[in-house]
Parts: C-alpha cells; sequence; structure tokens
C-alpha cells in the first residue's frame, strides 16, 4: 500500500495560530488545529507531523505534478491579519528531495489586488528558516545586481533569506499566504513547520552584515586563491612571479608583434590591417604576418572600487581613512539617470573604497603600479594573450610589449534618441552638428599621443549603442523612437526630409502607412504615435528599415571620416554592438575596417549573425566575452554562467577555437582582467567572477592554464 492517501484536488482544514487573527504570532502547519484555514490544492498532507534534530515539529506535503500545487493558509475567523508592526515573515521549511526545488511564496491584500512575491530555491538539506520581506527588495537596492548566496548561517540557524520580493501589499488588511511549486514534473515534498511574523528587518541586515573582508573577498566562503593574511598575499605573489620569471620571451615562429611567420601571401604594410587570403580574413601585423588577437579588456588598477556610504556594517576590517590608505579612498556619484543599467541601484554615491588596489600596494609597497604594470604583461604574453583590449591602462600599450586598442568615448551635449532599450543610455543623434564637433573631439583626443605608433591595433568608437529595442518590434525601435521624439530633434527632421522626398504629399504617406495625416505639421510634433510595422502595410517595414540605413551610415561615416583625418594609418574596429539591426551592421561593414560584436553566448556564432557577416565579406571581431561560476567569492555568474571554475577554462577553450575555425573572425576578447567587487562595481553594481584574478590580485590556477592552452592552441604556428 502506499504511504500517500488518495489525492483530491482541493482539500480544506484547519490550523493552529497562536493568536487571534488580527495580529497573529505564529501559526504551526504541523498541526490541524483550529483558528487559522488552510486550502491545499494539487498538494497532498503525508503521514503525521515529525520533529527535526532541533526538536521542531514539522509535517510533510507533497506537491504534485500540476500547473500550480499551492497551500493556501487564510485566517479562520473569514478576516484579515493586522501586519502594520511587522517587517518579515518567517517559515520553518525543509526540502525532502535529493535536489534543490523552487518555493514560490505569495502574500496577498484583503481585496487581492495587491500582493508580494518570491520565488526561492531551497536546497536539499537540514531544516532552515525562510525569511520574507514584507516589502519590495532586490539585490540592486543594496547596491549590487547579485545577492550574498543563502542560505546563511544566521545566529547558529540556517536561514533562507528571499532577497527578491516583487509587488506590495497593505500590512493593514492581509487576506492570504500561499505557498506555491511551479509546474512540477513529478512529486515533490516539503516539511512545513510554523509561519510567524516579526517587527524589524533584523534578517535582511544579517544577510548582507560583514560580508567582505579587509582584502575585499566574500567572508562565509572558502575556495583554493582565497587570502588570509597579509604573509599568504605576499608569498602566493612571490610563488607566481618565480613562475613567471621561467615563461620564455617569445614564441617560437612569431614575430615581434605575434604573429605568425607560416601564414604566407600576406602584405607588409608597416601598420595593422586586414586582409583576405587564402580563402579566410586576417589581422596582419606590421611585419606582415597573420595575426589573431587574443585579448583582455578593462586591463586597470582601479576596477576594484565599491561604495562604503551608507553601507559600513557590510565591510570587515576597513583600513582607516588616512595616512597610506587615504590614496585607496574616494568620493563620487554614480547615478546616470538615462541609463537602464543605473536604475534601482542603491547605495550608489558617496565615499568608496579600492580593494584591488589598496592589496597592489600590500604586496609592493609605494611602487605598487609600476610592479603591478609590469607583472600584468608579464601575466598576459605567458597566458597567451596578444592584445591589451578596451578600456586598459595606457602605460600597457606605451610599453610595446603587446599590441592595444584605444577607445573613442564620444560625448557631448548633443541630441539623443531612444531606441527602447536605453541599457547605457539613448542613442547619440548624428544629425545634431554638435555630435560632429563632439566626434572631431573624442577622435582627436583618443589619437594624439598613438597616430605613428605602429604597436596600436586600432580604435574602438562608443560600446553597446541602443541600435534597437525591445520585444517583438524591437528592431525597428530607432524608426519609432525617432517619430515619437521631440520636434526639435535633428534626426526627426531629417526623418521627415527623407519621408517628404520620396511620398511628396502627407496624403500618400497617410495611405501606405494606414494613418491619418493631414499635413507634414501633424508629422513633426512631439510623442508622435508612430505605426508599428504591420502586414497590411508593408511601406511601413521598408521606410522604418532605409531610416534605420541612413542613420547608422551618417553615425558610422562620421566617426569613420575623423578616424581618417586624425589617423589614417590605424584600423576602425567598429562600435561594439551589443543590441544590433541587419541595417546597422551593413552600414558598419562599408565604413569600419573591422565589424566587431560584444558576444554573451555559448560559441560566437550563436551571438551574432555570422552567416551575414560572411555575406557582407567583411572580417568580425568579438570584443566581449566571458564565462562565470559563482565559486571563488562575487555572488554574480557573468552574462554567460557555468557551474564550475572548471567549466569556465573548458567554455573558454571552447569558445575561441570556435570563433578562430571561423574564416571571418579575427580574434576574441575576454572581459574582464579582474574580478568585480563582491558588493558591486561603482558603475552599475555588477559583481562577478568573471575575472583572470582576483580581488586580491592572485591568479585562478586552473581558469588560467585552461586559458593558457587554449590560447596556444589558436594562435601558434601549426
Amino acid at each position: 500500500m502506499t504511504r500517500y492517501a488518495l489525492i483530491w484536488p482541493l482539500c480544506v482544514f484547519s490550523l493552529t495560530a497562536c493568536h487571534a487573527a488580527g495580529a497573529p504570532a505564529a501559526i504551526d502547519l504541523s498541526s490541524t488545529s483550529s483558528a487559522a484555514q488552510i486550502t491545499l490544492a494539487q498538494v497532498q498532507r503525508v503521514g503525521a507531523a515529525e520533529h527535526a534534530s532541533d526538536g521542531m515539529a514539522q509535517q510533510r506535503y507533497a506537491f504534485q505534478p500540476a500547473a500550480q500545487p499551492q497551500i493556501t493558509i487564510t485566517p479562520a475567523d473569514g478576516k484579515t491579519w493586522n501586519w502594520t508592526s511587522k517587517g518579515e515573515l518567517r517559515l520553518r521549511v525543509q526540502n525532502a528531495m535529493p535536489w534543490a526545488v523552487t518555493l514560490t511564496v505569495d502574500i496577498d491584500s484583503a481585496a487581492g489586488t495587491q500582493h508580494l512575491h518570491a520565488a526561492v530555491g531551497l536546497p536539499a538539506g537540514p531544516a532552515q528558516t525562510l525569511v520574507l520581506p514584507l516589502h519590495a527588495e532586490l539585490p540592486r537596492g543594496e547596491g549590487m545586481q547579485a545577492p550574498p548566496p543563502m542560505p546563511f548561517a544566521n545566529h547558529g540557524q540556517l536561514t533562507l533569506l528571499a532577497t527578491t520580493v516583487q509587488g506590495a501589499i497593505d500590512l493593514h488588511r492581509v487576506g492570504a499566504i500561499r505557498l506555491g511549486m511551479p509546474a512540477p514534473a513529478a512529486a515533490q515534498t516539503l516539511l512545513f513547520g510554523r509561519i510567524d511574523t516579526v517587527a524589524g528587518e533584523a534578517t535582511l541586515h544579517d544577510a548582507y552584515a560583514g560580508i567582505v573582508d579587509r582584502y575585499g573577498q566574500f567572508t562565509r566562503g572558502r575556495w583554493p586563491e582565497k587570502i588570509s593574511d597579509d604573509a599568504a598575499l605576499r608569498a602566493a605573489h612571490a610563488a607566481e612571479q618565480s613562475a613567471l620569471a621561467k615563461s620564455p620571451a617569445q614564441a617560437a615562429g612569431m614575430d615581434n608583434y605575434g604573429g605568425r611567420l607560416d601564414v604566407q601571401n600576406l602584405t607588409r604594410t608597416g601598420w595593422f590591417h586586414a586582409q583576405k587570403a587564402n580563402g579566410r580574413w586576417q589581422l596582419v601585423t606590421p611585419d606582415g604576418h597573420a595575426f589573431f588577437s587574443l585579448g583582455v579588456n578593462a586591463v586597470v588598477a582601479d576596477g576594484g572600487r565599491s561604495y562604503l556610504e551608507g553601507r559600513e556594517f557590510m565591510f570587515n576590517d576597513l583600513p582607516p581613512a588616512s595616512g597610506e590608505w587615504a590614496r585607496f579612498y574616494g568620493n563620487g556619484d554614480s547615478r546616470q539617470p538615462d541609463q537602464g543599467a543605473s536604475q534601482g541601484i542603491g547605495y550608489n554615491h558617496g565615499r568608496w573604497f579600492d580593494f584591488y588596489a589598496a592589496n597592489l600596494y600590500r604586496v609592493d609597497g609605494a611602487k605598487w603600479m609600476d610592479a603591478w604594470r609590469a607583472r600584468t604583461l608579464d601575466r598576459l604574453h605567458a597566458w597567451g594573450f596578444n592584445t591589451v583590449g578596451n578600456w586598459s591602462d595606457a602605460s600597457l600599450g606605451r610599453s610595446h610589449r603587446l599590441p592595444y586598442t584605444r577607445p573613442i568615448n564620444i560625448a557631448g551635449n548633443y541630441a539623443n534618441v531612444s531606441a527602447g532599450y536605453d541599457y547605457w543610455g539613448r542613442m547619440p543623434d548624428p544629425f545634431d552638428p554638435r555630435f560632429v564637433q563632439a566626434t572631431e573631439q573624442a577622435v582627436a583626443n583618443a589619437s594624439r599621443d598613438v597616430h605613428d605608433d605602429p604597436w596600436l591595433l586600432g580604435y574602438f568608437a562608443d560600446n553597446e549603442l541602443a541600435w534597437a529595442g525591445v520585444g517583438p518590434q524591437g528592431h525597428w525601435g530607432l524608426a519609432i523612437g525617432t517619430l515619437s521624439g521631440d520636434a526639435k530633434s535633428p534626426a526627426k527632421q531629417a526623418f521627415i526630409a527623407m519621408l517628404r522626398k520620396k511620398y511628396v504629399e502627407p496624403e500618400t504617406l497617410a495611405s501606405a502607412w494606414g494613418i491619418a495625416l493631414g499635413s507634414w505639421d501633424a508629422l513633426n510634433v512631439t510623442s508622435f504615435a508612430a505605426p508599428a510595422p504591420n502586414e497590411p502595410h508593408p511601406a511601413i517595414a521598408a521606410d522604418y528599415s532605409a531610416w534605420l540605413r541612413l542613420y547608422a551610415d551618417t553615425y558610422f561615416r562620421t566617426v569613420a571620416q575623423a578616424i581618417h583625418r586624425h589617423d589614417p594609418h590605424h584600423l576602425f574596429l567598429g562600435g561594439r554592438f551589443a543590441v544590433n539591426t541587419p541595417e546597422a551592421v551593413a552600414s558598419c561593414a562599408q565604413y569600419c575596417d573591422v565589424v566587431s560584436f560584444n558576444v554573451y553566448a555559448d560559441l560566437p556564432q550563436h551571438g551574432f549573425d555570422a552567416a551575414a557577416i560572411h555575406q557582407l565579406d567583411k572580417p568580425a571581431l568579438i570584443s566581449e566575452f566571458h564565462f562565470g561560476s559563482d565559486d571563488r567569492g562575487p555572488f554574480g555568474k557573468g552574462v554567460v554562467s557555468v557551474y564550475t571554475e572548471q567549466q569556465r577554462g573548458e567554455a573558454y577553450a571552447k569558445f575561441v577555437t570556435a570563433a578562430a575555425s571561423n574564416t571571418n573572425i579575427v580574434g576574441a576578447h575576454w572581459f574582464e582582467y579582474v574580478d568585480q567587487p563582491v558588493t558591486g562595481r561603482l558603475l552599475d553594481g555588477e559583481n562577478s567572477h568573471i575575472g583572470l584574478v582576483g580581488i586580491t590580485d592572485i591568479p585562478f590556477g586552473g581558469f588560467v592554464e585552461a586559458v593558457r592552452a587554449a590560447n596556444r592552441q589558436v594562435s601558434s604556428p601549426r
């Protein structure tokens, strides 16, 4: 006979509540007495109450295969709970399965129009307390994009905080608590005990308290490269320096720039250039040899900065802000109201501390920057990299040990356009004369001291511009955003001029687009309701496509012409596409020497339209990629995540091998050199383990060995 009773689709009974419904202190899910009512929908109560190892009573509940099996708890008297003095809901829970399961917790206001929602992963193992803040809560509000791992030991108790809570409720009139599971494929059993509410937010505070040690490391985690004291930090660096000293100065069969001597039919120009030969595109060194660019982005010594202001309780043993340590403290404001990346980030201004630079000082003293630069170049060379990527310390390029790139950061008081995906801000308006002036100045600044340097690979312009919007109509976001923008927008005026040239009369456009348009002035208004492309009116998509191409042509032509004026020798490496459109890519292919893509996917061919680039017959550079895990301190796993450090190395090797096998791809650049701070970088709170080295500047040994092997495999002479 099965240990389960018959499964009924709906079962209702009562539970013990320790107080009246007006202000409940606790509800016991292991009891079936009166006071609170429980309703089971596709959930089975199994057996009698049990006791955990600490003596607490618990009851098994089996969530059956269904769309949303659920336990609903309501006041037995039909009234509501008043939780106005409460800050957290606490639930005793244990996962009886040998794998993690997802539990959803919803709290409803009496009217049913408001509710809080959280979905938490319950790991297999002993009983714990699940804590739900009674308000919306996000890690971004704590200044970081990924939260500390859960559960954690809180005053001797295993506690799982719901770090992401959405919605809102009226705490005066709480009507129900719902415990659910999203569509289990088979029965999943959990054990529940007491539910209670408490005042304050002690658990939320405790979950983030003291999570960073004096070196910037996560205090609650363990991993091979973690540093315990200054002596261990210096010893680890000394051991690595000894190993680097044994690394060969130059791989056999390579020229001075890292080019391969075994590839024939390439032209020597004295500068890096792109050339198609032997059926594939190549970057070519100044000496005329094939060069597959393996680079690292953001090789800088200031990437360890994180805000302290208002959340000092998160940090242990910070050094004094005076004397020798004062140089590692600073003040700033990273708020960018027009950027989606900055939205909702708390603790985003005020005093900060640079953990990475402070650790470099602990190792090398007053000359730490010189020591870091020398060590970093030794590492990159030893690990098989041949390019210093974007946003890196300019001194590394000037050393002439590795080729390098330069960013062109165009900024100024020019008009802009929203494409609907404004993660890094709105699109620059290339039709605005002020944009042309800003571009000229930015290119002049970027090229001033490098235009005659043969070690310079080339220039990137801007980064991850919003060429498209979001959703099914995202392709047309920039066109719709232009037409719906300000009436004085230079881009809007250019778009209207294009339409007037084609259609002449507004009635002709109205007929083609299926809209009412009595005059051209009706189009030239702020917040014009631009129509979405649709099948009955194909002219909309055709006109939007023409506009997207004109917009991109104007942007890329402006930048390209400025580069050619200031530096006729070096490559224009494109705009580091993230979101893009076919029109923007084709335009970039026309005006740029190389089309660059920031690709966050398991393989490069899965992150951009490789077939289109092949059809356009242009070289492509993967200007960003990475793989992250959460087993080395920082909480985030990057854009493309794997489970373990070993899998990071395997994923890297697979990616660069696939890149090198594509006849249009001429390089791949890793993002980034150093792990992001545990509590989030200044810009946007990113806090992922995606580095080659940790916050202590200790390399992740297994990962860099895998990187070294992969790099040598794809770039060395055959």
